[in-house]
């Protein structure tokens, strides 16, 4: 399975993501392992769709 998410930071902006792992990649999003986010903690997860194709995933990720 594949997701693509969008979470809010802190500062009120939202970060789209994909992941092949979404409870892992939230946590690393919430641990600070994520460049991108690290500095916009804490993080609160606001949307997420699972594809069964990847590419449907980015393409949804791009849009």
């Amino acid at each position: 399975m594949f997701y693509t998410y969008i979470l809010k930071l802190s500062n009120n902006t939202y970060y789209a993501g994909f992941s092949e792992n979404l409870k892992q990649r939230i946590s690393e999003h919430q641990n600070g392992q994520v460049s991108h986010t690290k500095n916009l903690r804490p993080i609160k997860l606001v949307y997420y769709s699972a594809f069964l194709s990847k590419k449907k995933a980015l393409d949804f990720e791009k849009y």
